[in-house]
């Protein structure tokens, strides 16, 4: 018998849960919570322990481990950046497998991520301990989903959300790094637990300056967790439009929900239903599901089950409370994807307008770039440097968290292909060492007019020999001649005169220039921070030149 139970009244629970009753329901789905505590750690330990740089000092080996380990396997498996950087760049790109991956998987555990390897999911199920006694005090005013209308228009905002990034996509602009769960968790991360991590074992004065746009970040990975005061799981059933996407596989489900008859409508599994899949009469959602089983541990008549539903894939009409709420109306939904086409043309208008960024080695033309590139920051946190920041409302809306290079903050280091690897949608295309080298980001620019030698003040040539140590050797000094005043007849000789009158000052080659920054980085470092001597460094890196090609080439 399948979904056949006769509505009834969910009763209220008595009183708040104890300690001991959330340490029981948390023990009620074991397998999912050992699951989710292996991806949680695996997560972890790719992004802060496989992505840090410094490890066993920056080596062959560290090198070698950043060219075979998938620190973005988890941003390859949200679907939503696969899909969004696919149709915003007109480009294939990896993650595409690993979404479509997790998209089939749908098909045996509806949300079947969502439920148990999305580490952000299981942070927001960690955080709901701690909020969910003041959730339960009373202190949220936001309605709950279980069975009510308020609520479940709630649950349609991750789907309005994902037309307008969808829209967004459709016209050539990326939003899905400002909303998608994994780009918001490792951003998150990267700019608070990467920061303590880079500070407590490296340098604190190579954390760079906090700016607007990392307490936005912030704010909206703090908004996720806090949410949980709002509902348990509040992102997760209400505003992610990567579970949204997760969420339409549902339908061609194979495992299915099913009670029987023993159902005595107590309404536990609707009340403990931490995804608010579950109506008053014990029926599921189907796209609300998350597969989490957690209706099954809690039913006291073992009146639940899961299995293979006669007729295979879709067999079986959806429940009845699954219609009205639960997803936006089909006039909401083509105005959500007309509303972030718009965006995007707004946003195409006034691209351009700007000075080309100075980007990672290897990162394909600009408008690809901002097309395929998540806001992820995986690049920053495999950067030894680090030279690479996410940029700030500065670099323009479109490029907010997208890499720069700051040459002034540390140099590329000409062996390093880190962050060639690390993007999992190749906006950063993978490179070879020696590919890197030939590779240009940009081109060193002297201006004489600051540069030391250059003005005739004093001997200089930190920049050359920084180039020359990293064997690019795109610097030479050459001498040139200075104006000397008159001397008194008989002072100095003609040859004193002529060395007096001649200065060994730098000059690029600019066909052996890749745009690195080590020469910008030792003359900031030395003649503007430690000597005090210039009030900005003398020679800078000019984006305009670069290597960018297109996606693919």
């Amino acid at each position: 018998m399948v979904n056949e139970v006769r509505p009834g009244p969910v009763h209220p629970p008595k009183g708040g849960a104890s300690r001991r009753r959330r340490v029981r329901r948390l023990s009620r789905t074991p397998v999912r919570r050992l699951v989710q505590a292996a991806a949680l750690l695996l997560f972890l330990h790719l992004f802060l322990h496989a992505s840090w740089p410094y490890a066993g000092g920056f080596s062959g080996d560290a090198l070698s481990r950043s060219e075979t380990v998938p620190v973005e396997l988890f941003l390859w498996l949200d679907p939503l950046v696969g899909l969004s950087a696919a149709l915003a760049a007109r480009a294939w790109n990896v993650a595409l497998i690993g979404g479509a991956a997790v998209l089939a998987l749908g098909m045996l555990l509806p949300r079947g991520f969502c439920g148990y390897l999305c580490p952000f999911g299981t942070l927001l199920d960690l955080a709901d301990v701690a909020t969910g006694r003041l959730r339960r005090k009373g202190r949220a005013a936001v309605p709950s989903p279980g069975g009510e209308v308020a609520g479940r228009r709630w649950t349609s905002v991750r789907f309005v959300l994902l037309a307008a990034v969808i829209g967004a996509a459709l016209g050539g602009v990326l939003l899905s790094g400002f909303v998608a769960a994994l780009p918001v968790l490792t951003r998150g991360l990267l700019f608070t637990a990467g920061r303590l991590e880079l500070g407590l074992l490296k340098n604190w004065g190579m954390v760079a300056p906090a700016d607007a746009g990392m307490v936005l970040s912030l704010a909206l990975f703090s908004s996720a967790l806090l949410l949980g005061l709002a509902g348990p799981r509040f992102w997760c059933r209400h505003l992610c439009p990567s579970g949204a996407l997760l969420s339409l596989p549902a339908r061609l489900r194979l495992v299915r929900r099913t009670v029987g008859g023993a159902c005595t409508r107590c309404g536990r599994c609707a009340r403990e239903c931490p995804f608010g899949a579950i109506g008053p009469d014990a029926v599921e959602r189907p796209m609300e599901c998350a597969s989490c089983r957690t209706c099954s541990g809690v039913c006291p008549e073992k009146a639940v089950r899961f299995g293979i539903a006669p007729g295979g894939a879709g067999a079986g009409a959806a429940a009845p409370a699954d219609a009205p709420g639960g997803r936006p109306s089909r006039r909401a939904f083509l105005a959500s994807i007309a509303a972030g086409a718009g965006t995007a043309a707004a946003v195409q208008a006034v691209r351009g307008h700007r000075p080309p960024l100075l980007r990672p080695p290897g990162s394909v033309e600009e408008s690809a770039f901002l097309g395929l590139c998540v806001r992820c920051g995986q690049c920053v946190q495999v950067c030894p440097g680090p030279v690479l920041r996410l940029a700030g409302f500065a670099e323009g809306l479109e490029a907010l968290w997208t890499p720069v290079a700051v040459p002034s903050h540390a140099g590329c280091h000409p062996a390093c292909t880190a962050c060639t690897q690390a993007c999992p949608t190749r906006a950063i295309r993978p490179l070879t060492p020696e590919a890197k080298r030939r590779t240009r980001m940009g081109l060193a620019i002297f201006d004489t007019a600051l540069c030391l030698p250059h003005r005739g003040e004093r001997d200089c040539r930190l920049c050359a020999d920084e180039c020359d140590a990293a064997g690019y050797r795109a610097i030479e000094m050459r001498p040139i001649r200075l104006a000397v005043g008159e001397a008194p007849e008989g002072v100095l000789s003609a040859l004193e005169i002529e060395e007096m009158g001649r200065i060994q000052a730098p000059f690029l080659k600019a066909d052996a220039c890749v745009g690195c920054g080590l020469c910008e980085y030792r003359c900031h470092v030395a003649n503007v921070r430690q000597r005090r001597l210039l009030e900005r460094s003398a020679v800078v890196v000019d984006a305009g030149p670069a290597d960018r090609p297109a996606p693919g080439a």
